[in-house]
């Protein structure tokens, strides 16, 4: 599972997810990208089960690119207990994804299997997707 190895500190707050992604919004490593088309946080356990659904179809050719992580931890207080004592401990990490983040990108395989493959990463996701190829050089 992903996650960061240290981090400056324990705990964050939830943030807002105002606008669109400003960087990461283009396909550049591979041929083919999954696009987010609305604001969510994408678990580390959602982009491991996408990227094994993606390395299963691809049946190991062609190259995966993960272009999300999760790098911000969520927290929860332990069942039926009393308000007050602080704050929870963290459970899970998440990535916060804009609306036009690229997160996987594939290459090396026919567009086909790349369509498939993708297509069933995008049901692992809590948020809306689309499939985006690269733009040509003329563009």
């Amino acid at each position: 599972m992903l996650m960061p190895k240290r981090i400056k500190y324990r705990k964050q707050m939830r943030g807002r997810m105002k606008g669109k992604a400003s960087r990461g919004a283009e396909v550049h490593f591979g041929e083919y990208g999954l696009q987010a088309l609305e604001p969510g946080w994408v678990s580390a356990r959602q982009i491991e089960a996408a990227r094994r659904a993606i390395v299963r179809t691809m049946k190991r050719r062609g190259k995966v690119w993960i272009r999300i992580f999760p790098d911000k931890p969520v927290t929860k207080r332990a069942a039926e207990s009393r308000m007050g004592k602080g704050k929870g401990s963290v459970e899970f990490w998440v990535a916060v994804v804009k609306p036009g983040r690229i997160m996987f990108e594939v290459g090396g395989v026919p567009e086909d299997v790349a369509r498939e493959a993708l297509r069933l990463a995008s049901y692992k996701l809590a948020i809306s997707t689309k499939i985006v190829t690269r733009p040509e050089e003329g563009e």
